[in-house]
């Protein structure tokens, strides 16, 4: 049977954790007095996020579109876990950027400076993502200005409208 020593746990608490608004946070060893000690003490300043913000885990992006056609062009937001904001496929493109996130890479990476691309125009379209992913800050552009470029803005479908070949002149 386990035997508690009372008097050894009352005075300590090995980990004080505090739970707000869905976040963790631990506090190293810390000592319980009584609480005629803390009466003194100036209360901690408590910020709570906003309330849209509220059940958010950072994953949020802004994506503007431009001289894509069809309805495409448009500024978009975009949350994930959960998903909301006002683009026009949430649940298919956060499905799409957790196929393409893993660990120790970036999924919104250029394309290498010393690649060899196919010569093709993919079309005017242009797009930039801002905001933050899987922890990280995001700022990408997109172009569809060589086969390299249509080939990263294609894996980003359906985040970036899907433009086929209406996009190629």
């Amino acid at each position: 049977m386990f035997q508690v020593n009372r008097s050894a746990t009352a005075g300590r608490l090995r980990r004080l954790l505090f739970v707000t608004a869905g976040s963790l946070v631990a506090v190293g060893s810390a000592t319980v007095a009584p609480a005629s000690a803390y009466a003194q003490a100036s209360p901690l300043p408590l910020t709570l996020p906003s309330l849209p913000d509220l059940g958010r885990s950072g994953d949020h992006l802004t994506i503007t579109v431009r001289d894509a056609g069809d309805g495409h062009d448009g500024t978009y937001e975009l949350y994930c876990h959960p998903g909301g904001g006002d683009h026009p496929d949430v649940t298919g493109a956060c499905d799409a950027l957790d196929r393409g996130t893993r660990w120790g890479t970036d999924a919104f990476a250029p394309v290498p400076k010393d690649t060899l691309c196919t010569m093709q125009y993919g079309g005017p379209a242009t797009a930039h993502v801002t905001g933050t992913w899987a922890g990280r800050p995001v700022d990408a552009r997109y172009d569809r200005g060589d086969g390299c470029q249509i080939g990263r803005w294609d894996r980003l479908v359906p985040v970036l409208p899907d433009l086929g070949q209406e996009g190629r002149a």
